[in-house]
């Protein structure tokens, strides 16, 4: 079974069974501070596993473009990836786990979806603690559609119940589906909690069905919800008989070029074939979206950076010296093109940014070489300090192989133990960005969040109204505090203009305009003039947020009833966030 099968088995599968098919939000999650990526297809449908009501209904189901970056050194085994795609089916208050593991029993192994026998898999469910009860009720339901005592296992909460990154949040008990991959079990206890790779977790049925508050207290969430999620490449390896993620068809077509371009088998050099598949099918989603991110020395456009400069180290591993980024992208573009649009539409885009980081990397090659001698010129002995290795990697983006070649050239030792210190701890760094809190913006419905997240269209629409409608929201980043607005321009503000924005903005506020919503089918919405990204759009019906003749856009909400209420704007900063993007940070003053 091929990508685009499964994808559309599975889409097919949850419509038949009443959900609604939705689109995949973007991989930069809207109003959320914490994270630089979706890491999750449950990411951007936060606002309404809390309550929020989806203009789709109760039952969606969707195929979510995901980013994790927090594994990224082990990239180049057989089964990590920092792009993947999460298939999903949700319950919003509606069915709960009978439904949800009959739906996913049936889809698994019947003849006319997957049909994987039922003997090669296994499934576990939580243990309980004294702070949740054991989920029997998901054991029996799965007794009940005539799985084996021996393939069913209690375990955990490290295992067996999902919560949010920073352990705040809508959570609940899971289930976990395993496939047997016929290897030996590592002894007489051996169980899908063990990493000895018999058994390969292929989906999860998470019940959220409580809610962790701050002080670790878990209360009754106002609706029983079901968030499921299966990893699209890792089912297709299963289905496929594969031993790696990098065997499907996904990924041949840069695995043929690379062995083109290199005249070397990828038999032989897998772990530099499969950084290289990886990391430019992630770099050419994330320059392709709508969001407008390129490669920087912070945020989303490090890991962009980080990415790409990975990318083209292993690139010249394989004795390739010229450019073929673009030559690679395409290749990507070329295969996703009718599922994402995005990248078909930026494609000029992508090509363009390639070309500009690989021509700054060349230089930073050359400037890094030259940084290494001008720090051993103060050396005291003949050792290079881990923390100026770590300098030469993290600040100038100089590779640690290439510092330890250099070093050997000139006889040097290079402290590799401080170095692995400095690298551990910013990848501890890393993780605790990348895994979030999932506050902040939507997922945070305080007072404060949701006047900024109103106060955002009252921005757009006065950006619109002075720079012309060409003018769109490039990323929104809202907490409690303060707002944070990405917008396309071509030149930097100046204290005029703020000044103008500023007294615009608040000119719409004190008109004390009502701000009222309707949901409507999205053919509609666009006949209506509301802005949105259409390219995103939730499924055929969508929500547009009204604020009288002011502004209109698609948005999932929630907003605050009426102008009047929002205070006085202030712009506290302004600058550039990358090429021909501004943004504005603001504050609302009482």
């Amino acid at each position: 079974m091929k990508a685009n099968e499964l994808r559309e088995k599975y889409l097919s599968f949850f419509e038949s069974h009443g959900h609604t098919r939705i689109s995949s939000s973007s991989i930069v999650p809207e109003n959320d501070p914490t994270v630089l990526f979706t890491t999750a297809g449950m990411h951007p449908l936060v606002p309404y596993l809390l309550g929020e009501h989806h203009p789709a209904g109760k039952r969606l189901t969707d195929v979510q473009k995901c980013i994790r970056t927090s594994d990224i050194d082990e990239v180049g085994d057989a089964s990590h990836l920092t792009f993947f795609e999460m298939l999903g089916n949700w319950s919003l208050g509606d069915y709960f786990k009978e439904e949800a593991i009959k739906f996913s029993y049936e889809f698994l192994t019947s003849p006319k979806y997957l049909n994987i026998p039922k003997d090669k898999l296994y499934f576990t469910v939580f243990a309980g603690d004294n702070e949740a009860p054991k989920d029997n009720e998901s054991y029996n339901i799965w007794r009940s559609l005539g799985v084996e005592e021996s393939h069913l296992f209690f375990l955990p909460k490290e295992n067996n119940f999902w919560i949010l990154g920073s352990g705040v949040g809508p959570c609940g008990p899971d289930t976990e589906m395993f496939y047997d991959t016929g290897k030996p079990a590592c002894g007489k206890d051996c169980s899908p909690a063990c990493d000895c790779g018999k058994y390969l977790e292929i989906w999860n049925d998470v019940f959220m069905e409580f809610y962790k508050d701050e002080n670790g207290k878990l209360s009754k969430l106002s609706q029983q919800n079901v968030d499921t999620g299966m990893g699209l490449e890792r089912t297709i390896t299963v289905l496929n008989g594969y031993e790696s993620v990098y065997d499907t068809e996904i990924f041949a077509g840069v695995k043929e070029k690379l062995e083109e371009l290199s005249h070397l088998k990828y038999e032989d050099n897998k772990k530099s074939f499969r950084i290289i598949m990886d990391h430019m099918r992630t770099s050419t989603f994330i320059l392709a979206d709508d969001h407008g991110i390129t490669p920087s020395n912070v945020g989303a456009g490090y890991v962009l950076r980080r990415l790409l400069r990975r990318t083209i180290r292993h690139l010249k591993k394989l004795n390739i010296e010229e450019n073929v980024l673009g030559t690679l992208a395409k290749i990507y573009i070329e295969e996703y093109q009718n599922i994402y649009d995005e990248l078909k539409r930026n494609e000029e885009i992508v090509l363009n940014e390639l070309t500009k980081e690989y021509n700054k990397f060349s230089r930073t090659l050359k400037d890094g070489e030259r940084l290494f001698y001008k720090t051993i010129k103060h050396l005291e002995n003949n050792i290079l300090s881990g923390n100026d290795a770590f300098k030469l990697f993290d600040t100038f983006g100089f590779p640690i192989e290439m510092t330890l070649e250099l070093a050997h050239e000139n006889n040097l030792e290079v402290d590799m133990d401080g170095f692995n210190e400095a690298f551990k701890l910013h990848q501890e760094k890393s993780r605790t960005i990348d895994a979030g809190s999932f506050k902040g913006g939507l997922a945070d419905t305080s007072e404060a969040s949701i006047k900024y997240h109103t106060l955002a269209h009252l921005l757009l629409a006065t950006l619109q109204e002075i720079y012309g409608k060409e003018v769109y929201q490039k990323g929104c980043n809202i907490t409690s505090e303060r707002i944070r607005f990405d917008f396309n321009l071509d030149h930097k503000l100046s204290e005029e203009e703020k000044m103008k924005i500023e007294a615009r903005v608040n000119e719409m506020i004190q008109t004390n305009t009502p701000v009222t919503f309707a949901e409507m089918p999205y053919e509609k919405a666009k006949e209506e003039g509301a802005h949105g990204t259409f390219e995103n759009k939730y499924g055929e019906m969508v929500k547009v947020y009204t604020i009288g003749n002011l502004s209109k856009e698609i948005c999932g909400g929630p907003h605050v009833t009426n102008t009047g209420v929002l205070g006085h704007f202030k712009i506290i900063k302004e600058e550039s966030s990358s090429a021909g993007v501004r943004r504005i940070k603001g504050i609302l003053e009482e």
